[in-house]
């Protein structure tokens, strides 16, 4: 019972950060739905009696996780480096 207030508490705590960062990512949206696509159909296939090895499925999401880090750093640089600069339009 603890347990479930603490986690309860915790989540009421993060949900305002967790809100502010997705509206500011909004690629994040559709990274997570992809997770959770692979989730249920890695769900669906043990249901049917297929095997998945879950390795897969975290070299996946793992591989994806560092892909959209390396998007938002890219996107942070340019952000940064076009400010201060001519419009890109001048620029050509």
């Amino acid at each position: 019972m603890i347990a479930v207030i603490v986690s309860i508490g915790l989540m009421i705590v993060a949900s305002k950060p967790l809100t502010r960062f997705v509206n500011r990512h909004p690629t994040v949206i559709m990274l997570c739905l992809g997770f959770l696509m692979m989730i249920g159909f890695s769900l669906t296939a043990e249901g049917l009696g297929f095997h998945i090895p879950k390795g897969y499925l975290y070299a996946a999401i793992g591989f994806s996780i560092l892909i959209e880090v390396f998007n938002q750093v890219a996107r942070k640089r340019r952000k940064k480096s076009l400010q201060g600069h001519r419009p890109l339009r001048a620029r050509t």
